[in-house]
């Protein structure tokens, strides 16, 4: 049995595009904009251009700020269809991965007596 939901996924190339369609409405540049949020390098807007990168969240609410339109304005969201298996069997492959772990790494319990060379303080050899 399969589960079918949607997951939202961060589009770069819209996202970008979008940066670009309301800085060129506001008549800012991408040098101007540098300038404004202290980059050392006008590459990082035009990074955000083309999609290779985002702007970081403080960069994103100064970035709305200027632009005068809200964060949700300047990310673009897709949907992606995602298939996963049932959530019993997603949580019994957990739990019995879980419990191989706990098994694998707790130290196995010594058995008194077990050892043929065992000695108690005065020397005696214990059976």
């Amino acid at each position: 049995m399969k589960t079918t939901y949607l997951k939202p996924v961060l589009d770069l190339e819209a996202t970008g595009t979008k940066i670009k369609t309301l800085m060129k409405q506001r008549s800012i540049t991408p040098r101007q904009l540098q300038i404004l949020l202290d980059f050392p390098y006008v590459q990082t807007i035009y990074n955000w251009y083309q999609g290779k990168n985002l702007p970081t969240i403080d960069n994103l609410v100064v970035l709305a700020q200027i632009l005068g339109v809200t964060m949700d304005d300047i990310e673009w969201l897709r949907w992606k269809l995602m298939m996963w298996r049932a959530w019993k069997f997603l949580l019994h492959e957990t739990n019995t991965r879980i419990a191989q772990l706990v098994e694998h790494r707790s130290p196995k319990p010594k058995v008194l007596g077990s050892n043929p060379n065992a000695r108690d303080r005065s020397g005696t050899q214990v059976v």
